[in-house]
């Protein structure tokens, strides 16, 4: 880190006034007010508690699998630098850092960051959290082994310069997780009419469709930006079982691994 000319650290960029942010304000608001309602199973974020462990195991099975990690030890994610971006309250930042990851949670909502610094510490865990953006991670020259992208590319105002800027942190080699929304007439209907209007799931408004993004368009974005979509799974919701599975319909929710080539 360089120094001024006083001998003192110069202060993070903030992410309100970074020359070419992709952040889009109304959203980072949106979110802020409901930072206290993120580890709250029962709350506003619930469907998020329900859908994280389809969304760990696809990142714990792909790390070990492309990154020669043994899945049966504890803490296979030992040595890596992983980034979670757009990290929320934390909810996933926490059980990457107990599988062994090095973790650099990024949002831009100073109360997002404040909620899951106050979590992570009653947990005991060590996680680098930073009210920031990826652009000011980016110009800082940083870093990493896995980026986890996770509904997040839906938000931002630009999300093709977006995803090349997560891809110019990523490491050679370097995987980076995507998750986010089609922007099909079956989304419409089950992601915003059904789960934020009929069901509840989500604050009404939480999402707009036209910014949902296609796998077409995430593949040609990334493919620009030097990263090899390798395998994609679609997401849907099991109402007997009250859980989320992964499945071969790409309609709605989807995920997909890029690797930095």
């Amino acid at each position: 880190m360089t120094m001024d000319t006083t001998g003192q650290s110069p202060p993070h960029p903030s992410p309100h006034t970074s020359p070419h942010t992709s952040i889009d304000p109304a959203e980072v608001e949106k979110f802020s007010k409901l930072a206290a309602e993120w580890w709250n199973p029962d709350g506003k974020f619930g469907v998020l508690h329900k859908f994280n462990p389809v969304r760990l195991a696809y990142i714990k099975e792909q790390v070990t699998a492309r990154l020669a990690r043994d899945p049966l030890v504890e803490r296979p994610f030992e040595g890596l630098r992983l980034l979670d971006i757009g990290c929320g309250g934390g909810l996933l930042c926490e059980p990457v850092a107990r599988l062994g990851a090095s973790v650099v949670g990024v949002d831009p909502s100073e109360k997002n960051i404040k909620t899951a610094t106050v979590h992570a510490h009653e947990q005991g865990l060590t996680i680098d959290y930073r009210a920031g953006t990826a652009e000011d991670l980016a110009a800082a020259g940083e870093r990493f082994d896995v980026i986890l992208n996770m509904e997040v590319i839906e938000h931002v105002a630009d999300p093709k310069a977006f995803a090349a800027t997560c891809c110019s942190m990523l490491k050679p080699g370097g995987l980076m997780f995507v998750a986010t929304l089609n922007r099909t007439l079956k989304s419409f209907g089950l992601a915003i009419i059904g789960a934020e209007y009929v069901l509840g799931w989500l604050p009404k408004g939480t999402h707009q469709w036209e910014k949902f993004v296609t796998p077409e368009e995430l593949k040609e974005w990334l493919s620009v930006a030097g990263a090899k979509i390798l395998t994609q799974s679609g997401v849907t919701y099991h109402p007997l079982g009250r859980e989320w599975k992964r499945s071969n319909d790409l309609s709605v929710n989807y995920m997909v691994v890029a690797e930095k080539t």
